[in-house]
């Protein structure tokens, strides 16, 4: 299990890297990495069950803000 100051990172299956740091508790895992446009929505977005399994990456820049 993770802890919040541990460091993390997303590898592509082109051998691409990303390093990062985990939030929360994290194990290994393997996932499929989509993207979405969505410019609202994105709480049902995260709740929606037809992305179980994958990584959503928004690409709206105003999200978060």
């Amino acid at each position: 299990m993770a802890t919040l100051s541990q460091k993390g990172f997303l590898l592509l299956e082109d051998g691409t890297l990303f390093h990062g740091r985990l939030v929360g508790p994290a194990e290994p895992t393997v996932a499929e990495v989509v993207f979405t446009t969505n410019m609202t929505g994105y709480q049902e977005t995260f709740s929606d069950p037809s992305f179980r399994g994958q990584i959503v990456v928004m690409t709206a820049p105003q999200i978060g803000n």
